[in-house]
């Protein structure tokens, strides 16, 4: 890594990772997506049956992978998941990783000084890649890979040398590893690639041959993924098949769209509050591209508006939810064409120069002042919009975070501290579970909200979970297998897929004949459930029926021996 970039690096990691820590050990706000993937990491060291299959199959693995070794630490010191550390350290280098990327791409492009390090800082301090690169979510891998492979193919554009596009390739199928949503982006560059080769060529095998080469990795990881998940489950995609997965999440929780105009509109809105500068953007890019005869500012609009384009119609198609951050990929297309603003200058330097290999013209008018401008705009516009509930759902607590206002008792403000309180009851559930000292095996629980339990306790190893392989036959007779409690939620919304309310749909109202109330545990959080602690045992009349039967069937023994012994009713006894 050159000079330059290592110092962008290592500025915008520690950056990150001190908000991440603010957030995580100050404030103690978490994103639940987050520690689900931590919870998946621990389980698959430090359960009662660890394996590494126990990440999950509904998911993508690279998130919860790059976890592993810090989450194997967690034994000794157990407040790097409770506190949601390992995630932060995930993170951070990845999203320093994406600005990093950008700085290159700038560099590459052979910009001034001035609008390289410009159009960095933007970026980077842009609030929404601030708060998720500190945050511990999928979207820093996602977004550094994508700007990886953005860059790589506009280097491909100008130098035509293979290495660039298999880079591309590698980088687009690590993508599909970190979010579902590499596909459509495998598909573009694929199209890309195809209509390049073909355009500088006129020969088909040549594009043939390399649309093979980008679009092997991502389908090669696409592959493995569901034949494993198939091998191992029976399911191939379970994101789309499983009760845990995102279809049925949807269908649990009342989210997605209706579809129509307003879907669209809203899809739109989310866009622009990240990339305001984009309206302004593409036109002039567009006609700049044109009249210098530049294919280079294309790449950026197949790669990151592929991701655009797929969340809008999967939103329109009411398969994902209203979140902000499934359109983040606004904010890196708005600065690399702010870069692409000013002319090529310089010949990159590349392993192997292609045969058509472009020269770069000396074009002294250059935009990028107007752009550089509008981008900063940019800013101020996504760090107010996260603050609004309708386009920022997952965000807009941070506004009590950043402007706590004790005086103010709205509903809005009541809804954003309990959304900063989540997942602290389930810190104070595994508290109380891991001063009972119980032995392994000793709590049944499902992590659709068991999660945070999972990622706070100290001993993981007395819960068990689905991914046990055991699960089903000690969920069948907990009793007889020594389990000693059972934490359920209610069975409704996300609660129906729990694992116990499955197996015993009453269990959260009556115990289902089971077990006991121990304990009611009402929920802090918004849009979390109340808690119930059931132990596991014979009701009061259920023990009272068998203590009934037991004495029943002991007179009937004595009657019996006593009819034997030539007992008659009305007759003292004979011995």
């Amino acid at each position: 890594m050159r000079g330059g970039a290592a110092r962008v690096f290592w500025l915008s990691c520690l950056l990150y990772a001190a908000v991440g820590l603010y957030l995580s050990l100050d404030v103690a706000y978490f994103q639940g997506d987050s520690l689900s993937r931590i919870a998946a990491a621990r389980s698959a060291l430090h359960s009662r049956d660890p394996h590494l299959a126990a990440i999950g199959f509904v998911f993508t693995p690279l998130t919860a992978l790059m976890q592993l070794p810090l989450v194997a630490l967690s034994d000794w010191w157990p407040a790097l998941t409770r506190w949601g550390l390992t995630a932060v350290v995930m993170s951070a280098p990845f999203m320093a990783g994406a600005v990093t990327q950008v700085h290159l791409f700038a560099r590459d492009r052979g910009a001034s000084p001035w609008l390289v390090w410009t159009v960095t800082a933007l970026f980077a301090l842009n609030p929404m890649i601030v708060y998720y690169g500190a945050n511990g979510m999928s979207e820093a891998p996602f977004l550094m890979l994508l700007c990886w492979a953005t860059r790589r193919l506009v280097r491909w554009i100008s130098t035509d040398d293979v290495h660039d596009l298999a880079v591309a390739g590698i980088a687009v199928g690590l993508a599909y590893l970190a979010r579902y949503d590499a596909l459509a982006v495998g598909a573009a560059v694929t199209v890309l690639a195809v209509a390049v080769t073909w355009w500088r060529t006129r020969v088909w095998r040549a594009a043939l041959l390399d649309a093979i080469l980008v679009a092997a990795p991502v389908a090669l990881a696409f592959l493995v993924w569901a034949a494993t998940s198939w091998l191992i489950t029976g399911e191939a995609l379970q994101q789309f098949s499983s009760s845990y997965g995102n279809a049925a999440i949807l269908e649990q929780s009342g989210g997605g769209s209706t579809g129509g105009l307003g879907a669209l509109a809203f899809s739109l809105a989310e866009i622009l509050v990240l990339g305001p500068a984009l309206p302004l953007l593409a036109p002039v890019v567009a006609v700049l591209a044109w009249r210098r005869r530049d294919l280079e500012p294309a790449v950026p609009f197949v790669v990151l508006g592929a991701v655009l384009a797929f969340a809008a119609l999967s939103y329109f198609r009411g398969m994902t939810f209203p979140f902000l951050r499934f359109y983040l990929v606004a904010v890196p297309l708005a600065a690399m064409w702010v870069v692409q603003l000013a002319p090529r200058r310089g010949q990159l330097r590349a392993r192997r120069l292609g045969a058509h290999a472009t020269v770069r013209p000396q074009d002294r008018g250059t935009l990028a002042p107007v752009g550089a401008l509008a981008l900063a705009v940019s800013v101020p516009v996504t760090f107010v919009a996260m603050g609004n509930a309708t386009l920022s759902q997952e965000q807009h607590a941070l506004r009590t975070v950043l402007f706590p206002d004790p005086d103010d008792t709205s509903q809005l403000r009541d809804q954003e501290n309990r959304i900063i309180a989540s997942f602290g009851t389930e810190r104070r559930i595994a508290d109380h579970l891991d001063a009972l000292d119980l032995p392994p095996g000793s709590v049944v629980m499902d992590t659709v909200y068991g999660f945070a339990v999972l990622t706070a306790t100290d001993r993981p190893e007395q819960f068990v979970i689905p991914s046990d392989a055991d699960f089903t036959r000690i969920l069948n007779d907990p009793a007889a297998n020594g389990v000693r409690y059972l934490l359920t939620v209610p069975n409704e919304g996300r609660g129906v897929s729990d694992a116990v309310n499955r197996r015993y749909p009453t269990v959260f109202e009556t115990g289902a004949d089971i077990a006991t109330l121990d304990l009611e545990i009402p929920n802090d959080g918004d849009n979390q459930p109340t808690w119930r602690l059931y132990r596991i045992g014979l009701l009061p009349h259920v023990k009272m029926r068998a203590r009934c039967a037991s004495l029943t069937h002991s007179r009937m023994r004595a009657w019996r021996r006593a009819r034997r012994w030539g007992y008659a009713p009305g007759r003292p006894w004979r011995w």
